[in-house]
Parts: structure tokens; sequence; C-alpha cells
């Protein structure tokens, strides 16, 4: 899970784990987020605004719903470059377009948005 997937709920009013429950059915998967996500989440949310409210939101959605993992990396997309490039993980959940092309160039498949409030899977 990447820090704006986890935004989504707030920012987009996309409803993250009913659409991946839909794709494969939640008791199916170990949804994990990189320890750099949620140390991005912490930073954001210290602010103000929508944003800061949209990254406390997806801080508590990650420590209630997701497996914290460890990386090499620092920065939240490397560490998600990382997990996918030696296969820890099947998919990434991110609507960032350019961590989407690195990931895709890595053979690793991508879930996003598509349209409004859905989320499809992209195969490399």
């Amino acid at each position: 899970m990447d820090t704006n997937a986890l935004m989504m709920p707030v920012e987009l009013d996309v409803r993250v784990f009913d659409e991946l429950d839909r794709l494969f059915g939640l008791g199916s998967v170990d949804l994990v987020v990189p320890e750099s996500v949620v140390a991005e989440l912490a930073k954001l949310s210290a602010g103000n605004g929508e944003e800061s409210v949209a990254a406390s939101v997806g801080a508590d959605l990650a420590a209630d719903r997701c497996r914290e993992v460890e990386t090499e990396a620092t920065y939240a997309d490397d560490a998600l470059v990382e997990l996918g490039a030696r296969g820890d993980c099947e998919y990434v959940v991110t609507n960032d377009q350019p961590l989407r092309d690195r990931l895709l160039e890595r053979g690793v498949r991508v879930i996003g948005l598509r349209g409004r409030n859905t989320l499809s899977i992209t195969e490399p």
C-alpha cells in the first residue's frame, strides 16, 4: 500500500479496502505497508488541512489493516519498488503515475484508480 492509496478514502472518496475485497476477498490477501510509508503518513498528518486529515486517516488504516514491513529504502516509492522487484508483494496499490511506471517496468502488477471510485489491476 502506497501513501496516496491509504489517503484515497478522504481525498477521493474511494473505499479502498472494499475495492480490494471486491478484487480479491480481503481474507485471502496479506496487506503490507513499508515503514517509510508509515513515516511519510506521520509527517503529512502533522500539517494542516485536508491533506493532513487524509494522512491521519491513512495512518490509522495502515495500523489497523496492514502489516508494517522493513525495507532498505527510506524513500516510500523506492521501498515499494524494492518490495515488488524482490517478489515480496504481488501487487502494489498506488495512484502515483511515475511510481506505477517504475513498477510496471520491473514486472510488478499495479492496482490503481479506474474511473471515479473503482480500483483495477494493471498487468506489466
